[in-house]
Parts: structure tokens; C-alpha cells; sequence
């Protein structure tokens, strides 16, 4: 079939005596609370093939650390297969609502997109929870067609900005910060809209007018108050090799970490979901690249977005561009 024909579009979990410093999550003994182990989780107890694999009692217990990015003590968090779940025990852990919690980073404090957690965390890495600080509201003429916004959302219902082109309507706008939640555009609310729906609104607006942007800073310690953008900044404290998968459905899964070649694809995947769409989601490219990697042609990948990620509506012309960077990465050409 052609592309794009017929295509659809207990104890407290606050330690309060511990360090503030980040300390590296274990794997105890007993009971996973649901989560599933699988890769590198296995290497201990497991059965052999064919044998019923052992009681929940027995299966590694999965404890990470957490602290709030602005200062707190450290929490122990368990048991969560989703984003949505991990917001509610870092709730439950530091007694706030879970709505409060605006996305996490993982090894460092700071507002750095590039530590962001998104679909996986290492099962040595320590979370940051980043919560809900200052209100703001901002009138922004849009004097050119691009705004110079990256959007990424953090799965639970909030969209927040992950890039600010330098140069750009938006860069010239100081109070304006990597990290900033857009709740509403012209008075529409986004609360529950991913990122590529608000990514679609700021395009559409009409170039050479006024619009209004309502947003929510990331609460800030004090050695984060004059933070600009998300550049490299924390020091990467995890080293476990391998990682636990969050996903919407189903249980969470701990996987080995990506080979060389899926790393290489999901970077590249992730640049041309910015180029495209104006955003970046590492697990949407992720998704992509383990959809495509074993495909034999470009139709065959296309009838498996659509049927995983139709709800995307991916152009013709970005899924040709997605399957090269798959192929060359497969290549070593990227």
C-alpha cells in the first residue's frame, strides 16, 4: 500500500536524619508492587525458562530517592508504572497535592531539559521533582511566524517550555523561562492538552497581533533564581546500566539502556519532531524508533504508526524523513 493512502489521521517515606546530596536508588527485597522486571532486572533469581517465575514476595523491590528541586528532605518513592503514579508518591512523600508537581529531572536540581525525566529512569538515578511556583501572565506581539518555543509536556496534563531560540520573538522576553508551564493561551485553559496541541494553537496565531499567555514558573532555590534556559548543566549522577520504562498502559518494565544505534535514532527522531512540530518527547521518539527499527519498508512503518500513534497525524514527508534517520542510523551514517 502506498504511504498515506487509507491512512488514519508505610514507614515515612521522608528520611529526614540523610544528606541533602543525591544517593543512589537500590534494588531491595521483596515485593515490586506490580511492576514487571524483565533485561538486566532478571540477572538475580531468575528461573529457568519454562519454570513459573517466582512469587510477587520474592521479585526485587524497586526504591528510588526524590528531594524537591527547591530544597527538602530526601523521600523514598516505590511502586509507580506511570508518570502520573510518580507524581502521586512524590505527593504522598512530601504531603503536596500531586498537581502541584510540574515534571522531574533526574541528577540534577536545576531547570535542565536535558536531564529531564521522561519515559525512563535509571535504576541508579536520583529524582528531582520540580513544583509549582510563581503565576505570570505576559502580552506577546508576534512580529514573525515562529516563535522560537520548543514545547514538551510532562505526561500528567502540562505543557511547558523546553527551548527558547536564541534571537527569537520569545528569547527578547526576559520573563519568559525554559521550564515555564503555559496554562493558557488568549484565555483558553491547556490544562490536559500535549504538547503538540499547544504547539499547533501558538503557530496558528495570527502574526502581527497581540496575544496573552498565562504560565507557572518552577518553584526555585535560591542558587536558581537567575536561570535562564536549560543547558547542560547538572552532573550525571546515576550510573546503574539499566533503566525502569514508564508507560500510559500497562505495567512499568525494567529494560537494558539503548544500544548505540537506538541512541543515535532517538536523537535524531526527537531533532526532526522539533523541526516538524515544534516539540521534543525522547519517549515519543523512542516509540518511533522501536516501531521502525525491524520494518523491512516506509509503508510498513507508516501502517504502524498509524495504528500505535494515529492520533498524531504524522505528514507523509515526516514519516520519509523519520524512516531515513532510522536506516541511517542503523548504518552508522549518523
Amino acid at each position: 500500500m502506498p504511504l498515506g493512502l487509507g491512512r488514519r489521521k508505610k514507614a515515612s517515606p521522608l528520611v529526614e536524619n540523610e544528606e541533602a546530596e543525591p544517593i543512589r536508588a537500590g534494588l531491595n527485597v521483596p515485593g515490586l508492587d506490580g511492576l514487571v522486571v524483565g533485561g538486566v532486572g532478571q540477572a538475580e533469581g531468575a528461573t529457568q525458562e519454562g519454570l513459573p517465575p517466582p512469587p510477587t514476595s520474592l521479585r526485587p523491590r524497586l526504591i528510588f530517592h526524590t528531594q524537591l528541586a527547591h530544597g527538602s528532605p530526601t523521600g523514598r518513592i516505590e511502586g509507580f508504572s506511570n508518570v502520573r503514579e510518580l507524581y502521586s508518591k512524590i505527593g504522598e512523600a512530601f504531603g503536596i497535592p500531586p498537581e502541584e508537581v510540574m515534571f522531574c529531572t533526574l541528577n540534577t536540581h536545576k531547570v535542565d531539559m536535558d536531564k529531564l525525566l521522561g519515559g525512563q529512569i535509571g535504576l541508579e538515578d536520583f529524582i528531582f521533582a520540580h513544583i509549582k511556583g510563581q503565576r505570570k501572565e505576559v502580552q506577546v506581539f508576534k512580529g514573525e511566524e515562529a516563535l522560537g518555543l520548543t514545547i514538551t509536556d510532562n505526561g500528567a496534563g502540562y505543557a511547558f517550555i523546553k527551548r527558547i531560540r536564541e534571537g527569537s520573538v520569545i528569547h527578547q522576553i526576559q520573563v519568559i523561562n525554559v521550564g515555564d508551564m503555559i496554562e493558557s493561551i488568549n484565555g483558553q485553559m491547556l490544562i490536559g492538552c500535549r504538547h503538540y496541541e499547544v504547539a499547533k494553537m501558538l503557530k496558528e496565531l495570527p502574526r502581527g497581533k497581540n496575544f496573552v499567555l498565562k504560565m507557572v514558573e518552577p518553584l526555585k532555590a535560591f542558587d536558581m533564581i537567575s536561570q535562564r534556559s536549560g543547558s547542560r548543566s547538572g552532573v550525571q549522577l546515576g550510573t546503574g546500566r539499566g533503566t525502569l520504562r514508564l508507560r500510559s498502559k500497562g505495567p512499568a518494565t525494567v529494560e537494558e539502556l539503548p544500544s548505540a544505534f537506538e541512541e543515535k535514532a532517538i536523537e535524531k527522531v526527537d531533532d526532526l519532531l522539533e523541526s516538524y512540530m515544534g516539540i521534543r518527547d525522547s519517549e515519543l521518539a523512542a516509540t518511533m524508533v522501536e516501531l521502525g527499527k525491524d520494518k523491512k519498508n516506509p509503508d510498513e512503518f507508516a501502517e504502524a504508526l498509524d495504528e500505535t500513534l494515529g492520533d498524531f497525524a504524522f505528514p507523509d514527508e515526516f514519516v520519509f524523513d523519520v524512516w531515513g534517520a532510522i536506516g541511517d542510523a542503523k548504518v552508522g551514517r549518523i
